[in-house]
């Protein structure tokens, strides 16, 4: 049999087809903790309820298209970076359906968010209170700006609490940490986005070493102003780790 004569018979409803969705975890630093946008579900299943943005993806769009989608008409964020994290699968994930969804993920500076939030009240920057350490990975809780934990929607804390294990990951190998920084940052601010992220505080002079002997970073030469000390050296990555 040929393929065009293959194809001109093969049956499409032979097999149960699952729905797709995308789910974006578009996370800062605020207040020295981890924090993402959420949106609060007006519609069952979990009305009232805390969601990451996302959409279902439609039947002639790429899985990136359907990411960059919710991106500008979810989070109004058009053209902002996001990358694929990982497949969220398990059948009962979502009580209307079989649906499997892909989360991606972006580390985006607060100010990023103000449009959003201010045209949005369904909207909420929650930090995240994270009950491991390290990389041991498990849910997280999010809460409100008064520290209430907020009832989170579907998998939704499973999959927040996956992207935290595999951004404080990429803190060993990426220089991650630039997305939240200035062009032109000290160590001290470095290490303050590194205990953000990692949720310990870190040693100066151990984590100052190992940032400058890893060969990511390169002094100025210049040195920050308003101080009301001795100024702090600025830093910058260097061009050949933009964008890892």
């Amino acid at each position: 049999m040929e393929e065009a004569e293959f194809l001109a018979a093969y049956d499409p409803a032979a097999y149960e087809r699952p729905s797709v969705t995308v789910d974006l975890v578009l996370m800062s630093i605020m207040d020295g903790s981890l924090a993402a946008l959420l949106h609060r579900r007006e519609e069952h299943p979990f009305a009232g309820q805390w969601a990451l943005p996302g959409g279902f993806v439609r039947i002639d769009e790429g899985l990136d298209d359907a990411a960059r989608r919710v991106l500008q008409n979810e989070a109004r964020m058009p053209g902002g970076y996001i990358e694929q994290i990982y497949s969220f699968g398990a059948p009962n994930r979502d009580p209307r359906m079989r649906v499997i969804t892909i989360a991606y993920f972006a580390l985006l500076p607060t100010e990023l968010f103000r449009n959003a939030l201010t045209h949005n009240s369904n909207l909420t920057l929650a930090e995240f209170v994270i009950p491991w350490e390290g990389e041991a990975g498990g849910a997280v809780t999010a809460c409100d700006p008064d520290g209430e934990p907020l009832p989170l929607a579907f998998d939704h804390a499973e999959i927040l609490g996956l992207t935290v294990k595999r951004l404080r990951g990429k803190l060993d190998y990426t220089p991650i940490a630039s997305a939240l920084l200035p062009d032109m940052f000290t160590l001290r601010q470095l290490q303050d986005v590194h205990e953000a992220i990692l949720g310990v505080k870190l040693n100066k002079p151990a984590f100052r070493r190992r940032m400058l002997d890893r060969g990511w970073l390169q002094g100025t030469g210049e040195r920050e102003t308003g101080a009301s000390f001795r100024p702090a050296e600025l830093y910058r990555f260097k061009d050949e780790t933009a964008g890892r």
